[in-house]
C-alpha cells in the first residue's frame, strides 16, 4: 500500500540567499521545498512565495524538482524576468549537478542523449520516447567511485522536466533515494533526494555581468568533495 504524501516544508532556514541585486535574487533551495506553489492550501508555503513575502513582484524564471535542492535563481523586476528567461531558453545558461548515484560507473564521462515525453500512465514521471519525445540532453563524469555508489558530475544542455534522474535511470545507475525512478534497494540507500544543483552561471540582465554561484549542500561541498 502506498503511504500517502504529506507536505512539510523545511522551515530552517527560511531563506538561504546566496546573492542579491536589483534585478534579481539567488538561493539554496533546500530538499523538500516546492519552488512554487502547487494546487491548494496545504501546498502553497514555496520558495516563490517565501521571497514575495518582501519582494512581491518576484517571479520564477526556473525551477527545481521538490526532492532537489541547490540553486534557484528568481527575478524581481519584470525586465530582469524576460532578459533571465531568454538566457534560459537560449541555453546559455551553464548549469552544474551533483549527484549521488547507485553502482559502480563503466564511463568515467560520457554524453546521454535521449528524448523524453511525460508518461501518461504513471504522470508525473517520464520516459525515454524516442518517436515523439522532446530532445533531452545530459553530459555526466565520475568524480567519486565507492564500493556501491558513486559522485557523479552532471552538466544538462536542455532543462526537461526529471532529465537528470531518468538519464541516469538509463544507465542502470538511479539517483540514492529517488521515490520515482530509483529500485528499492538505491531508494532506501538514502535519507531524500541525492541530487543537486551544485553551481549556475548566467549573465546580469540589465549590464550582462557574467555571475557565477556556488552552493554547498547536506553530502557535498561546493568544490564536488564528499561529506563525512
Amino acid at each position: 500500500m502506498t503511504t500517502p504524501f504529506i507536505y512539510t516544508p523545511p522551515t530552517e532556514p527560511w531563506l538561504d540567499i546566496l546573492y542579491q541585486d536589483k534585478d534579481l535574487i539567488v538561493l539554496n533551495k533546500p530538499s523538500g521545498l516546492l519552488t512554487n506553489p502547487g494546487r491548494g492550501e496545504h501546498l502553497s508555503d514555496c520558495l516563490l512565495s517565501r521571497v514575495q513575502q518582501q519582494y512581491p513582484l518576484a517571479q520564477l524564471v526556473h525551477r527545481l524538482d521538490m526532492a532537489t535542492s541547490g540553486i534557484v535563481v528568481i527575478a524581481l523586476r519584470r525586465k530582469a524576468e524576460t532578459a533571465l528567461k531568454q538566457q534560459f531558453a537560449d541555453r546559455t545558461v551553464k548549469k552544474r549537478y551533483l549527484a549521488m548515484v547507485w553502482g559502480q560507473l563503466l564511463q568515467a564521462e560520457g554524453t546521454i542523449d535521449l528524448p523524453l515525453i511525460a508518461d501518461k500512465d504513471q504522470l508525473p514521471k517520464q520516459k525515454v520516447c524516442q518517436e515523439t519525445g522532446k530532445p533531452a540532453i545530459t553530459h555526466y563524469s565520475l568524480v567519486h567511485q565507492l564500493s556501491d555508489r558513486a559522485l557523479v558530475e552532471l552538466r544538462p544542455i536542455t532543462g526537461r522536466s526529471h532529465q537528470l534522474r531518468v538519464h541516469m535511470l538509463s544507465l542502470g545507475h538511479p539517483i540514492l533515494g529517488d521515490a520515482f525512478y530509483a529500485h528499492t534497494e538505491a531508494q532506501q540507500a538514502a535519507p531524500r533526494l541525492m541530487l543537486h544543483a551544485a553551481s549556475l552561471q548566467l549573465h546580469q540582465p540589465y549590464h550582462g555581468t557574467v555571475l557565477h554561484f556556488q552552493a554547498d549542500t547536506d553530502f557535498v561541498a561546493a568544490n564536488g568533495v564528499l561529506k563525512p
